[in-house]
Formats: C-alpha cells, structure tokens, sequence
C-alpha cells in the first residue's frame, strides 16, 4: 500500500531525505553516510535502512525529489505574474540560475555535469532529459495560456531554445545572474511573440 503525502511513514521518508540532502549539499555525494544522514534526520540507521534499503536507494529518492520541487518551482515562478510573459520568463529564468549556482544537486541534473560523484551522477544525470523537457513543456503551457493563437510549432521551439540557452549559462556563467535573465527574458519574450500567427 502507497503513503499518502501526509503520513507518519512519508515524513519520516521526507525527514531522512532532507538530512540526506544537507549533508550531500555540505559534503558532496561521496562523504554521506547512511549513519550520518540518520544522526541528522534523528532517527537509527537502521531505520535509514529499513526505508530505503541501501544508498543506492537514498540516492534514488532524493534525485526523484530534487526534480520534482525544481519543476514545482519553474511552474510557480511563471505562474505568479499572471499575464506579463516577460515578467514570468525573468522569475523562471532568475529562479533557475540562482539555484544552480547555489545546489549543486539541481545544477548536475540540469546539465548532467561530469564533475560530481560517480556513484550519484547516474540518478540525476537520467532525469537530466525529463527535467528539461518538463521545463520546456510548462513554458509552452505558460505562454499558450497568455499569447492565444499562436503557432503551437513555434512555441515549442522557443520554449526549447530558451531552456537549452538557460542551461548553457548554467554550465559557463559569464555575467551577473540578473543581466542574464534580464537578457534572456527579452529574448523569450521576442521569440514568444513571434509565434503568434499574423492575423488575416
């Protein structure tokens, strides 16, 4: 039987992956272990084990909920400044690049960076796909809500570029993180409007 969000077991499971999530942001993936991650969660290591059965598993969970709260985060920023599509696009696009530079957990799934952990690297690096065209597909959802006839081919391309712009000053940051996303907000919001079909 699946725990609910709200019960004992899954706060107990949320509790152990925060700790692991601590530690690993403080330490790096290879220093963490199971005994540590239970003395900070508070609870035995055995019970650590008991949930998820070896590291490999905590290793496994915490990567699933890492994406998870990072595409939380996307959709919440874009979604906040209701039909201003600029606006939007330089919360999304701010939020993920400050991130990045601040968990080194999000920026290794977002670009499936080589420099971690080998023994993590392969649980995030596989959602490295599925959180980017997550990314993209709420910018899609987003700015089709706000520019009503556009070209949906379109849309998806600039959600794409966008996204595959963001990553690639993730990876080689060359300017301040609000330079960037103002930059790249105007450019979302000039390819954003160039998919709206000219009306006949």
């Amino acid at each position: 039987m699946t725990a609910t969000t709200d019960s004992p077991r899954q706060r107990l499971r949320d509790t152990i992956v925060d700790a692991a999530r601590a530690r690993t942001i403080a330490a790096g993936w290879d220093a963490v272990r199971m005994g540590g991650v239970a003395t900070t969660a508070g609870v035995s290591r055995q019970t650590v084990y008991n949930e998820f059965g070896s590291k490999a598993g905590l290793a496994e969970a915490l990567a699933r909920r890492e994406v998870d709260r990072f595409v939380g985060d996307v959709r919440a920023a874009l979604l906040a400044h209701g039909s201003d599509v600029r606006t939007g696009a330089y919360a999304a696009i701010a939020h993920t690049l400050a991130t990045a530079a601040d968990n080194p957990l999000v920026k290794a799934i977002l670009t499936s960076a080589r420099g971690g952990s080998d023994e993590l690297l392969p649980y995030l690096t596989t959602r490295a796909e599925v959180v980017l065209t997550e990314a993209s597909g709420a910018l899609i959802e987003w700015a089709g809500d706000h520019l009503p006839g556009a070209d949906q081919a379109a849309l998806a391309f600039a959600a794409d570029t966008i996204v595959r712009l963001v990553v690639s000053h993730i990876v080689l940051p060359r300017s301040p993180i609000d330079q960037t996303a103002t930059a790249l907000a105007d450019l979302a919001l000039r390819l954003f409007s160039a998919a709206i079909r000219p009306t006949p």
